[in-house]
Protein backbone atom coordinates (compact mmCIF):
# COMPACT_ATOMS: atom_id res chain seq x y z
CA UNK A 1 0.00 0.00 0.00
CA UNK A 2 2.50 2.19 1.16
CA UNK A 3 6.57 2.30 -0.15
CA UNK A 4 9.23 4.94 0.58
CA UNK A 5 11.85 4.20 -1.92
CA UNK A 6 15.59 6.06 -1.34
CA UNK A 7 13.68 8.75 1.06
CA UNK A 8 16.19 11.34 1.73
CA UNK A 9 15.45 14.80 3.90
CA UNK A 10 18.55 16.99 4.10
CA UNK A 11 18.37 20.32 6.13
CA UNK A 12 21.11 22.21 5.15
CA UNK A 13 24.05 20.00 6.02
CA UNK A 14 21.89 17.96 8.26
CA UNK A 15 20.64 14.40 6.75
CA UNK A 16 17.23 13.37 8.69
CA UNK A 17 16.54 10.96 6.59
CA UNK A 18 19.16 9.04 4.38
CA UNK A 19 18.18 6.07 1.89
CA UNK A 20 14.78 5.49 3.65
CA UNK A 21 13.89 2.13 2.36
CA UNK A 22 10.56 0.87 3.25
CA UNK A 23 6.65 -1.06 2.72
CA UNK A 24 3.90 -0.92 4.35
CA UNK A 25 1.50 -3.93 3.49
CA UNK A 26 -2.07 -3.46 3.20
CA UNK A 27 -3.88 -4.96 6.45
CA UNK A 28 -1.20 -4.56 8.80
CA UNK A 29 0.09 -2.51 11.30
CA UNK A 30 4.05 -1.62 11.02
CA UNK A 31 6.25 -0.03 13.62
CA UNK A 32 8.75 2.45 13.37
CA UNK A 33 11.21 2.69 16.23
CA UNK A 34 14.57 4.43 16.78
CA UNK A 35 16.08 6.25 19.81
CA UNK A 36 15.27 9.95 20.57
CA UNK A 37 16.48 12.27 17.25
CA UNK A 38 16.49 9.17 14.66
CA UNK A 39 14.02 10.78 11.98
CA UNK A 40 10.52 9.09 13.07
CA UNK A 41 8.44 12.39 12.74
CA UNK A 42 10.54 13.72 9.84
CA UNK A 43 9.60 10.62 8.25
CA UNK A 44 5.86 10.91 9.24
CA UNK A 45 5.87 14.73 8.12
CA UNK A 46 7.01 13.76 4.87
CA UNK A 47 4.85 11.08 4.47
CA UNK A 48 1.86 13.07 5.26
CA UNK A 49 2.90 16.48 3.28
CA UNK A 50 3.64 18.32 6.33
CA UNK A 51 7.29 17.84 4.96
CA UNK A 52 8.76 16.61 1.44
CA UNK A 53 11.79 14.66 0.56
CA UNK A 54 14.96 16.28 -0.50
CA UNK A 55 15.24 12.99 -2.76
CA UNK A 56 13.79 9.84 -3.37
CA UNK A 57 9.92 8.95 -4.09
CA UNK A 58 7.04 7.68 -1.89
CA UNK A 59 4.28 5.86 -3.19
CA UNK A 60 0.86 5.43 -1.62
CA UNK A 61 -1.60 2.70 -3.66
CA UNK A 62 0.19 3.40 -6.88
CA UNK A 63 0.28 7.13 -7.02
CA UNK A 64 3.40 9.27 -6.18
CA UNK A 65 2.66 11.88 -3.53
CA UNK A 66 6.15 12.78 -2.41
CA UNK A 67 5.41 16.23 -3.57
CA UNK A 68 1.56 16.47 -2.86
CA UNK A 69 0.32 18.97 -0.40
CA UNK A 70 -1.24 17.60 2.95
CA UNK A 71 -4.95 17.84 2.19
CA UNK A 72 -4.17 15.89 -1.22
CA UNK A 73 -2.84 13.29 1.08
CA UNK A 74 -6.04 13.30 3.07
CA UNK A 75 -8.40 12.82 0.53
CA UNK A 76 -5.87 10.02 -0.90
CA UNK A 77 -6.53 7.81 2.11
CA UNK A 78 -3.57 9.07 4.70
CA UNK A 79 -4.56 10.30 7.84
CA UNK A 80 -2.30 10.60 10.90
CA UNK A 81 -2.04 11.81 14.55
CA UNK A 82 0.47 14.02 16.22
CA UNK A 83 3.28 13.60 18.89
CA UNK A 84 1.92 16.46 20.81
CA UNK A 85 -1.64 16.43 20.81
CA UNK A 86 -3.33 18.74 18.36
CA UNK A 87 -6.96 18.96 19.06
CA UNK A 88 -9.64 21.95 19.35
CA UNK A 89 -9.47 22.44 22.64
CA UNK A 90 -12.58 25.01 23.34
CA UNK A 91 -14.85 22.82 20.62
CA UNK A 92 -16.40 19.70 22.08
CA UNK A 93 -15.58 15.94 21.70
CA UNK A 94 -18.18 15.53 18.90
CA UNK A 95 -17.44 19.47 17.16
CA UNK A 96 -13.38 17.71 16.67
CA UNK A 97 -14.92 14.62 14.98
CA UNK A 98 -17.23 16.86 12.84
CA UNK A 99 -14.07 19.07 11.65
CA UNK A 100 -12.49 16.08 10.83
CA UNK A 101 -15.36 15.49 8.63
CA UNK A 102 -14.88 18.38 6.85
CA UNK A 103 -14.30 16.86 3.15
CA UNK A 104 -17.18 14.53 3.45
CA UNK A 105 -20.08 16.62 2.42
CA UNK A 106 -21.18 17.93 -0.76
CA UNK A 107 -23.86 20.68 0.20
CA UNK A 108 -22.81 23.92 -1.32
CA UNK A 109 -22.38 26.85 1.23
CA UNK A 110 -25.68 28.11 -0.14
CA UNK A 111 -27.60 25.41 1.06
CA UNK A 112 -26.17 25.63 4.11
CA UNK A 113 -26.91 29.19 4.80
CA UNK A 114 -30.28 28.23 3.95
CA UNK A 115 -30.23 24.95 5.41
CA UNK A 116 -31.49 23.22 2.67
CA UNK A 117 -32.77 19.72 2.74
CA UNK A 118 -29.41 18.07 1.29
CA UNK A 119 -27.45 19.69 3.90
CA UNK A 120 -29.62 18.84 7.04
CA UNK A 121 -29.67 15.05 5.81
CA UNK A 122 -25.94 15.41 5.48
CA UNK A 123 -25.59 17.59 8.99
CA UNK A 124 -27.24 14.77 10.42
CA UNK A 125 -25.30 11.58 8.60
CA UNK A 126 -22.53 13.29 9.95
CA UNK A 127 -23.56 13.76 13.27
CA UNK A 128 -24.48 10.22 13.36
CA UNK A 129 -21.06 9.02 12.26
CA UNK A 130 -19.34 11.35 14.79
CA UNK A 131 -21.09 10.05 17.67
CA UNK A 132 -20.37 6.52 16.14
CA UNK A 133 -16.60 6.93 16.23
CA UNK A 134 -17.28 8.07 19.89
CA UNK A 135 -18.91 5.39 20.89
CA UNK A 136 -16.22 3.03 19.08
CA UNK A 137 -13.44 4.52 21.21
CA UNK A 138 -15.36 4.37 24.33
CA UNK A 139 -16.46 8.06 24.44
CA UNK A 140 -20.05 8.20 24.21
CA UNK A 141 -20.57 9.70 27.38
CA UNK A 142 -17.80 12.79 26.16
CA UNK A 143 -19.89 13.89 23.03
CA UNK A 144 -20.24 17.70 24.86
CA UNK A 145 -17.73 17.98 26.98
CA UNK A 146 -14.80 20.41 25.76
CA UNK A 147 -11.82 18.25 24.25
CA UNK A 148 -9.65 20.07 26.27
CA UNK A 149 -11.22 19.56 29.48
CA UNK A 150 -10.85 15.80 28.74
CA UNK A 151 -8.02 13.19 30.88
CA UNK A 152 -4.86 12.72 29.20
CA UNK A 153 -5.78 9.17 27.54
CA UNK A 154 -9.37 10.39 26.38
CA UNK A 155 -7.65 13.60 24.98
CA UNK A 156 -5.02 10.53 22.49
CA UNK A 157 -8.11 8.48 21.85
CA UNK A 158 -10.56 11.24 20.52
CA UNK A 159 -7.37 12.25 18.31
CA UNK A 160 -7.18 8.72 16.93
CA UNK A 161 -10.64 9.03 16.29
CA UNK A 162 -10.78 12.39 14.41
CA UNK A 163 -8.07 10.79 11.80
CA UNK A 164 -10.49 7.94 11.89
CA UNK A 165 -13.11 10.49 10.67
CA UNK A 166 -11.20 11.24 7.58
CA UNK A 167 -12.27 7.55 6.21
CA UNK A 168 -8.23 6.82 5.67
CA UNK A 169 -6.73 3.46 3.92
CA UNK A 170 -3.57 4.16 5.86
CA UNK A 171 -3.27 5.77 9.25
CA UNK A 172 -0.33 7.14 10.50
CA UNK A 173 0.03 7.22 14.70
CA UNK A 174 2.87 9.29 15.79
CA UNK A 175 3.21 7.89 19.72
CA UNK A 176 0.03 7.43 19.95
CA UNK A 177 0.28 6.21 24.04
CA UNK A 178 2.53 9.14 25.00
CA UNK A 179 1.62 9.87 28.79
CA UNK A 180 -0.71 6.91 29.28
CA UNK A 181 -0.34 4.27 31.53
CA UNK A 182 0.15 0.80 30.90
CA UNK A 183 -3.55 0.13 31.06
CA UNK A 184 -4.70 3.38 28.97
CA UNK A 185 -1.81 1.72 26.52
CA UNK A 186 -2.92 -1.92 26.50
CA UNK A 187 -6.49 -1.13 25.76
CA UNK A 188 -5.12 1.30 22.89
CA UNK A 189 -2.93 -1.82 21.38
CA UNK A 190 -6.54 -3.90 21.56
CA UNK A 191 -8.19 -1.34 19.98
CA UNK A 192 -5.05 -0.71 17.26
CA UNK A 193 -5.57 -4.89 16.80
CA UNK A 194 -9.53 -4.36 16.33
CA UNK A 195 -8.87 -1.65 13.12
CA UNK A 196 -6.42 -4.16 11.51
CA UNK A 197 -8.85 -6.83 11.57
CA UNK A 198 -11.48 -4.52 10.06
CA UNK A 199 -9.12 -3.73 7.40
CA UNK A 200 -7.20 -0.83 8.45
CA UNK A 201 -3.57 0.01 7.62
CA UNK A 202 -1.29 1.01 10.20
CA UNK A 203 2.15 2.60 10.85
CA UNK A 204 2.85 3.34 14.34
CA UNK A 205 5.97 5.30 15.97
CA UNK A 206 6.60 4.49 19.22
CA UNK A 207 8.88 4.37 22.35
CA UNK A 208 6.55 1.95 24.05
CA UNK A 209 8.16 -1.64 23.02
CA UNK A 210 5.02 -3.42 25.06
CA UNK A 211 2.98 -1.65 22.66
CA UNK A 212 4.84 -2.60 19.82
CA UNK A 213 5.49 -5.87 20.69
CA UNK A 214 1.45 -5.80 21.35
CA UNK A 215 0.64 -4.71 17.92
CA UNK A 216 2.85 -4.94 15.05
CA UNK A 217 3.50 -7.56 12.34
CA UNK A 218 6.45 -5.88 10.96
CA UNK A 219 8.97 -3.33 12.78
CA UNK A 220 11.73 -1.18 10.97
CA UNK A 221 14.08 0.34 13.09
CA UNK A 222 15.76 4.18 12.23
CA UNK A 223 18.84 5.41 13.98
CA UNK A 224 20.56 8.78 12.72
CA UNK A 225 18.34 8.66 9.68
CA UNK A 226 18.80 5.40 8.38
CA UNK A 227 17.10 1.91 8.33
CA UNK A 228 19.44 -0.51 10.59
CA UNK A 229 17.16 -3.05 11.07
CA UNK A 230 13.63 -4.59 9.96
CA UNK A 231 11.92 -7.97 10.78
CA UNK A 232 9.69 -9.11 13.84
CA UNK A 233 9.61 -8.10 17.22
CA UNK A 234 11.85 -11.03 18.32
CA UNK A 235 14.28 -11.21 15.08
CA UNK A 236 14.94 -6.98 16.13
CA UNK A 237 15.43 -7.35 19.90
CA UNK A 238 18.12 -9.43 19.37
CA UNK A 239 19.65 -7.23 16.46
CA UNK A 240 23.25 -5.83 17.36
CA UNK A 241 22.99 -3.02 15.22
CA UNK A 242 19.40 -2.49 17.60
CA UNK A 243 21.07 -2.85 21.14
CA UNK A 244 23.87 -1.03 20.05
CA UNK A 245 21.67 2.02 18.93
CA UNK A 246 19.43 1.53 21.94
CA UNK A 247 22.08 0.93 24.24
CA UNK A 248 24.74 2.59 22.74
CA UNK A 249 27.44 -0.40 23.34
CA UNK A 250 30.89 -0.52 21.43
CA UNK A 251 32.24 -3.39 19.61
CA UNK A 252 33.31 -5.39 22.74
CA UNK A 253 30.08 -5.04 24.15
CA UNK A 254 31.56 -1.98 26.85
CA UNK A 255 28.76 0.71 27.39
Amino acid sequence: MLKLIDVCRVFGGLHALTNVTLTVSEGRVVGLIGPNGAGKTTLINSISGLDHPTRGRIIFRDQDISRAPPHKITAAGIARTYQNIRLFGEMTALENLLIGQHGRGQATPFEAFVFAPRFLREERALRERARALLERFGMADAADARAGSLPYGDQRRLEIARAMATDPKLLLLDEPTAGMNPVETRELGEQILRLRDEGMTILVIEHDMALIQQVCDEIYVLNFGQIIAQGTHEQIKHDPAVIQAYLGEDDDGAA
